[in-house]
């Protein structure tokens, strides 16, 4: 229709060339504000790292130069930076492991430049045998691989700056050391944010599967509900991040005088909500696995069963917003029982066997959430009793 009237009011060819090039440039447009809009946010979200990779080079080079003097400490700086920027969010094992890689890099390739000289040959020499050294040491490939690549770095360096040969292993760990105390100690990063963005994923994955579980028993769809299944099995990756990113946080709240606050207030609360979400993911695997078989079976879906998976992928979403804001999670414990309740009424209308089953496993599942709000277990199991109601059917 725009392509008709552009023809008739301007000119044909002409006309329709002009309405597509607008609607070329309206399109450019909105992408280039949401890009804009998308690349201050990462810039906010960067800022706290920036600030602290200035401090640790600053800092790196002030204690090697000036506290130290070792000659020429350009690898102060360098392995400040490469530690403090491939360590964001990982515990502090992790952190000096990267650090020993980066020290590693710069012994080996210092001792067999002093041996062997430059070159094309004794590059790859020297990239083998740095790796070879990490896994003698039993590094992680973390540590092999920062090991290799400042190796790299040395032998391509060597040329351009002399007599530096066994100063820089020592600015290493200069640099390395300053990067923990920065990161650690004088401006950590906010522990609170670095667990929301782990455990983000793995919450939503969880609610987003139970809601497909939700559509499929409404369609008695079993296709829909398997592909439910499989996609949470494969949760690993998400509930492996949450975990590494609770402890890191806990770290970085143990260590930096500025975030003790944190370690029995949001952090805490995280800390000890992984185990039992965890509990959760695979108890909502068992439910959704025999919703497939109910499906397949034919039998009786009624409306309080769909309404408890329902309300227990809300209780998950609102679980997650309440450990985001730092809010006591009371919303999400009401959540999870009124999903419960909706077991009950789904169990008293009448349930095939696999049936009992998911309603089995919203109980499970909603006490494993009350926990994870930080429930004793002994308590959640009452609640979820006397939400369940009598097992007497009608």
């Amino acid at each position: 229709m725009a392509d008709a009237d552009a023809r008739r009011e301007g000119g044909g060819t002409r006309g329709l060339a002009y309405v597509r090039a607008s609607a070329v440039l309206a399109r450019l447009r909105d992408r280039w504000t949401g890009s804009l809009r998308d690349r201050l946010r990462r810039t906010r979200a960067g800022a706290g790292l920036a600030v602290q990779a200035g401090l640790a080079a600053a800092l790196a080079w002030w204690v090697a130069d000036e506290l130290l003097r070792v000659p020429q400490p350009v690898f102060a700086p360098i392995s400040a930076v490469i530690a403090l920027a491939a360590s964001v969010g990982q515990r502090l094992r992790r952190t000096i492991e990267l650090i020993v890689g980066v020290s590693l890099g710069v012994l080996v390739g210092d001792i067999l430049i002093y041996l062997v000289g430059t070159g094309w040959w004794q590059l790859g020499l020297i990239v083998v045998l740095s790796i070879v050294a990490a896994v003698l040491l039993g590094g992680s490939p973390a540590v092999m691989v920062q090991s290799a690549a400042t190796a790299v770095l040395i032998v391509t360096l060597s040329p351009a700056v002399e007599n530096l040969e066994f100063p820089r292993f020592l600015a290493a760990l200069i640099g390395g050391a300053v990067s923990v105390v920065v990161t650690a100690v004088l401006l950590p990063l906010n522990p609170l944010r670095i667990i929301n963005r782990a455990a983000s994923p793995a919450l939503k994955l969880l609610a987003a599967q139970l809601d497909a579980t939700v559509d499929a028993l409404r369609g008695r769809d079993a296709a829909a509900a398997q592909a439910a299944l499989d996609r949470l099995r494969a949760n690993k990756p998400e509930m492996g991040a949450f975990g590494e990113a609770v402890q890191a946080a806990q770290e970085a709240s143990t260590l930096s005088p500025v975030r003790w606050g944190n370690r029995q207030g949001p952090v805490g609360r995280y800390a000890r909500a992984v185990e039992p979400v965890d509990r959760a993911s695979r108890n909502s695997g068992t439910l959704i696995r025999r919703s497939v078989t109910l499906i397949e079976d034919g039998e009786p879906i009624p409306e309080a069963m769909i309404a408890a998976v329902s309300v227990l992928a809300k209780a998950v979403r609102v679980l997650h917003r309440e450990f985001t804001t730092a809010d006591e999670p009371d919303e999400a414990r009401e959540v999870a029982l009124r999903a419960v309740r909706h077991a009950g009424d789904a169990y008293r209308a009448g349930v095939g066997f696999s049936g009992a089953v998911v309603v089995a496993q919203v109980r499970t599942t909603a006490s494993d959430l009350l926990v994870a709000a930080g429930m004793e277990q002994e308590e959640a199991n009452r609640l979820i009793r006397r939400a369940f109601g009598s097992f007497r059917t009608r």
